[in-house]
């Protein structure tokens, strides 16, 4: 399963910079989806064939100009609970400050694998002041420039070569696993409890690799599917203050384990900001989605209008995606839980449709004939084929044209869109390729 790696340190220090030096380099070839660029403070990244999340813990502060002490150990703490690996970045150019030495007091304590990047290393007579930061007490600073990328292929050597080797996974593969998530007190818990129901049937325990996702096997209703819980929700007196940012941590590793999130909204509150974080968390890693309205049973309008107007104002907030199941429940009555079961299932089989070739030129061929995308400077753009991926996890089309450079992305989700009339993919994310044929 998926390392974690948490940037911590304090402002101004290039924490963003590096972030964004760290992931992009795969940005480039994950299509970057318009919409999903919301939150820049979680990416994806692989190195020597080793992929891994990045957190910029900077990203989740509110007003970072003037930031609290208490705030960054905040932050450094969390990341010190979730990530596998704790980069701790300090800034050459002004030396060890105050902060920075609070910081390493509590890195010093812990067993995780910290490294220590020395950012803002532009030339060689700053490596020599690099060496100040050994007073830290936290090993050999690597030198970096995040903004040239100087020094950041070594760093990523360094952080791939920390992770501990994965214990073999005892899941199996072909059944489905389901993730519960949603901003705090929105009752994920009470949900998780409606499905479990007091007779337990459950099969097995397993404690994920990640020491932290557990997977809980249930064979019930006829549903044969993986639970993925986000194990050993910490005392409250922790993280009484941050629950913001310590809920889209905890998230991230449920979703990069499921196949299918269940995202939970509260219908007295509607969609807020952290909603919309998580939900473009489960669209980085390409997941399922079925959202689920809780504490519907508290709504006193429950007209079709009603609902009509809330469905429409989901879906218009997490547009481009608009092709997924909303469901509105109750885990407290227990009202259509089976119905959320249901349609997860559903939306995992979406993700497994395969549809034969021949089949989607017949279909979709016609159409880009009497709807071809637009010229560009002059020149005709022609799709000839169109086939789908095997063996991906989310469903993937190329079609192979004259000239993909050309095909740009309101084409693509007009394609996409086309699939969607045709085929059941609702609830999965959609992968659209222009090929050179």
């Amino acid at each position: 399963m998926g390392n974690l790696v948490a940037i911590v340190g304090r402002p101004n220090v290039g924490k963003s910079t590096l972030f964004n030096r760290l992931t992009n380099s795969r940005q480039a070839i994950v299509n970057e989806e318009a919409g999903t660029t919301r939150d820049r403070q979680y990416g994806k990244t692989e190195w020597c064939g080793k992929e891994f999340s990045i957190v910029d813990t900077g990203g989740w502060v509110v007003n970072s100009d003037d930031i609290f002490e208490g705030e960054i150990r905040k932050q450094v703490l969390l990341a010190l609970e979730e990530a596998d690996v704790i980069l701790f970045v300090v800034d050459v150019m002004n030396g060890v400050t105050d902060l920075d030495s609070d910081v390493a007091t509590i890195l010093r304590k812990s067993d995780k694998p910290i490294v220590l990047v020395a950012n803002k290393t532009d030339n060689n007579t700053q490596r020599y002041y690099a060496a100040e930061f050994y007073s830290l007490g936290l090993g050999d600073p690597i030198c970096i420039s995040a903004a040239t990328g100087s020094g950041t292929g070594d760093l990523l050597d360094l952080i791939v070569s920390k992770f501990k080797k994965d214990a073999t996974e005892q899941i199996e593969e072909n059944i489905p696993r389901f993730a519960v998530v949603g901003r705090p007190n929105v009752g994920k818990s009470s949900l998780m409890n409606a499905f479990i129901g007091e007779d337990r049937h459950i099969v097995t325990d397993i404690a994920g690799t990640t020491r932290d996702s557990i997977y809980t096997r249930y064979d019930k209703f006829g549903f044969d599917f993986y639970l993925v819980d986000t194990a050993g929700i910490r005392k409250k007196n922790k993280v009484n203050e941050d629950l913001e940012y310590y809920s889209v941590i905890r998230s991230i590793r449920a979703i990069e384990n499921s196949d299918v999130c269940i995202l939970i909204l509260d219908a007295t509150r509607g969609i807020e900001a952290q909603d919309l974080n998580i939900f473009s968390l489960v669209q980085k890693n390409g997941k399922g989605l079925v959202v689920v309205v809780n504490k519907w049973d508290l709504v006193e309008d429950k007209s079709q209008v009603v609902i009509k107007t809330f469905e429409e104002a989901i879906r218009k907030r997490l547009a481009p995606f608009v092709d997924f199941p909303i469901i509105f429940a109750s885990a407290l009555t227990k009202q259509r839980i089976l119905k959320v079961l249901e349609l997860a299932k559903q939306t995992y089989l979406n993700r497994t449709t395969r549809i034969a070739t021949r089949k989607l030129n017949e279909e979709l061929l016609p159409l880009i004939e009497a709807t071809p995308p637009p010229m560009t400077k002059g020149k005709m753009i022609k799709i000839k084929y169109i086939t789908q991926l095997p063996g991906t996890q989310v469903p993937s089309f190329v079609f192979f044209a004259n000239l993909p450079q050309y095909v740009k992305e309101p084409y693509k989700r007009f394609l996409e869109n086309k699939i969607r009339e045709r085929w059941s993919f609702t609830g999965t994310p959609i992968n659209i390729y222009i090929r050179q044929k």
